[in-house]
């Protein structure tokens, strides 16, 4: 499945790279005890999200917004030829997934107009770039790319004090070439496309509202990674910036979005990846669309 949703003349297209057990949840889930881990593994094997082996099933993906406007690609995954030691799954990828599933929503580079990175970690922000005659030179060649201020100016930092590799080869190259644009976390694109606050996993993460109303679609980036967590929005993931921050963040994302329309389109979840939230008791259920 490519295009999720096509309301009021907008359309989301969903551009996978990856999909596959790549973390053991209760180590990508310090607070997940193994009593709670049987409790709900029965309905995750289910729907797809976690396998026999304790991982959880997780997806890398893009979403497509296409607007009146503009044509914009959010999160832009992992990439290929980047350095990721510390992620042998990702690294020195060389896979045709990424772009031949973006050729076949009918999508070029070219077509890009902005590029929306929720948060600057390596999975979202890969194909920001492509290597060229050994440099690294921006993928869309014709998009302006919207990083948090904050959170650049956190990373850059980080990254003057010790090279990290998603900054290094997918993020400085942007701003070097001229195509950074460095925005506030409320920052509206237009009238179907804004930015919302929801720090926690990294110190400025954003989501992305979409619609006129800004009740069609949320794109959730990382405040989220597993259906597990919709269950019990208290189970922090190990490398959240903030993880009693991010509690609250999900916990009120999760309540602003229950019950409702939104169609809420997730970093992570197994495929098909998007659906609509549910109240579970004291938690959520993450009800995945089927159409």
């Amino acid at each position: 499945m490519s295009r999720v949703l096509s309301r009021g003349g907008i359309s989301v297209e969903r551009i996978l790279e990856q999909e596959g057990g790549f973390f053991d949840a209760r180590g990508f889930l310090p607070g997940l005890t193994a009593e709670v881990l049987a409790e709900n593994r029965a309905w995750m094997e289910q729907c797809g999200a976690l396998n026999a082996a304790g991982q959880l099933v997780m997806a890398v993906q893009s979403y497509v917004v296409r607007t009146p406007h503009h044509t914009v690609l959010i999160d832009s995954c992992v990439g290929n030829y980047k350095d990721r030691l510390t992620r042998p799954f990702w690294h020195q990828l060389k896979s045709p997934a990424y772009m031949d599933n973006f050729a076949a929503a009918g999508l070029r580079v070219e077509d890009i107009d902005f590029v929306l990175c929720t948060h600057l970690h390596a999975d979202h922000v890969g194909w920001n770039t492509r290597l060229q005659d050994g440099r690294w030179v921006p993928t869309f060649p014709n998009a302006r790319y919207l990083f948090s201020r904050k959170e650049f100016d956190f990373w850059n930092a980080e990254n003057a004090k010790s090279e990290i590799g998603a900054i290094a080869d997918s993020v400085l190259p942007i701003v070097q070439a001229d195509r950074a644009d460095l925005v506030s976390n409320d920052f509206a694109l237009d009238d179907h496309v804004r930015l919302t606050p929801t720090p926690g996993h990294t110190i400025d993460h954003y989501a992305v509202v979409i619609g006129r109303s800004g009740k069609d679609a949320v794109v959730s980036g990382d405040l989220i990674h597993s259906p597990l967590q919709a269950r019990y929005p208290e189970l922090a993931m190990r490398s959240d910036y903030d993880a009693a921050q991010g509690t609250r963040t999900r916990r009120s994302f999760l309540e602003r979005y229950c019950d409702t329309d939104t169609l809420v389109c997730t970093g992570h979840f197994p495929s098909p990846s998007v659906g609509a939230l549910r109240r579970w008791g004291d938690g959520f259920r993450f009800l995945a669309k089927t159409d």
